[in-house]
């Protein structure tokens, strides 16, 4: 079942993108990441250019989004009022990162920086998580006698921050400041790099922020929704860098996957999820650092205008 792909120029399996939609999907429900992280380099691997894939990807993290918000929303498992600050960050940080990818589309440097972060946050991200995994699951010594602490509070530098409000479905009382630096960065990185910022963003709240896991991966996917609807739009009116086929295929595979994920998070433990993520997140990181050491079969490749 070969689609053609109007804005990449070139022809896919569509059985196989709706399959990947699927899978990126049950990875939102069960982490509370958009997929994008996974969606992009795969696309990357069947050929598509980094540009059209990392936009297009965002698209598609859109629609996984939405089917997961609702499926935790009504486990009360969304925090709106730290989710909108989030939010805002996150819008100047898309408007942000559209000016750094014209500007590196334009010097001609945007696929290799698209990679090469990808490496640098998926390598580091995937291994701190491993190891945090591992650690919870006993199979790595934490490194003292000492029992760890049962509970994690936010990072000494949030305590520090003037303003603090008070987020009361996350149990928290800090700056505001934190959560919108927090959405800067990920709505950056989301216009650069056509990910939701779930593999940041969890973490974050985790362990920054100290946010209550109950509900870490629903207000994720809440700010991932948001933001990703904005860099869709920002992508379609500057970049014109979203495949809408592409992205039409996705959605149909990560919309239904979701609600998959979102009922085996309530069965699994939350350690082997977290495991489980973190193996997927460094062997993709791997893989793009052997795609950036090896050379390509093509040497130049000729893109339409």
């Amino acid at each position: 079942m070969d689609v053609y792909l109007p804005i990449a120029n070139l022809s896919v399996n569509g059985l196989w993108i709706i399959l990947l939609g699927a899978l990126t999907g049950i990875l939102s429900g069960l982490f509370g990441v958009g997929g994008g992280f996974l969606t992009t380099p795969l696309l990357i691997f069947f050929g598509i250019q980094p540009t059209v894939a990392a936009a297009s990807a965002a698209t598609q993290v859109t629609g996984a989004s939405v089917s997961g918000v609702i499926a935790h929303g009504r486990n009360k498992g969304v925090d709106y009022h730290l989710g909108g600050v989030i939010v805002a960050g996150g819008m100047l940080g898309a408007l942000l990162g559209a000016g750094l990818f014209n500007l590196l589309r334009a010097i001609g440097q945007i696929d290799t920086v698209i990679n090469i972060l990808y490496v640098l946050l998926l390598g580091t991200i995937g291994s701190l998580m491993l190891r945090e995994a591992l650690q919870s699951l006993g199979y790595v010594s934490v490194g003292s006698g000492k029992p760890r602490a049962a509970k994690r509070r936010h990072h000494p530098w949030i305590a520090a921050m003037p303003y603090r409000w008070r987020f009361y479905r996350s149990g928290l009382y800090i700056s505001p400041i934190a959560p919108l630096l927090l959405g800067i960065i990920v709505g950056t990185l989301t216009m650069l790099m056509g990910v939701g910022g779930g593999f940041i963003m969890v973490p974050a709240m985790l362990y920054i922020l100290g946010m209550s896991a109950k509900v870490v991966v629903g207000t994720s996917l809440f700010n991932i929704l948001f933001i990703t609807m904005l860099v869709t739009m920002v992508h379609a009116f500057t970049t014109r860098a979203v495949d809408i086929v592409l992205a039409g295929l996705l959605l149909l595979g990560s919309v239904i996957g979701a609600q998959f994920g979102s009922k085996i998070a309530q069965l699994v433990k939350p350690e082997f999820l977290r495991l489980i993520l973190a193996s997927i997140v460094v062997a993709i990181a791997l893989r793009m650092l052997w795609g950036l050491g090896v050379r390509p079969d093509e040497v130049y490749t000729v893109v339409p205008l």
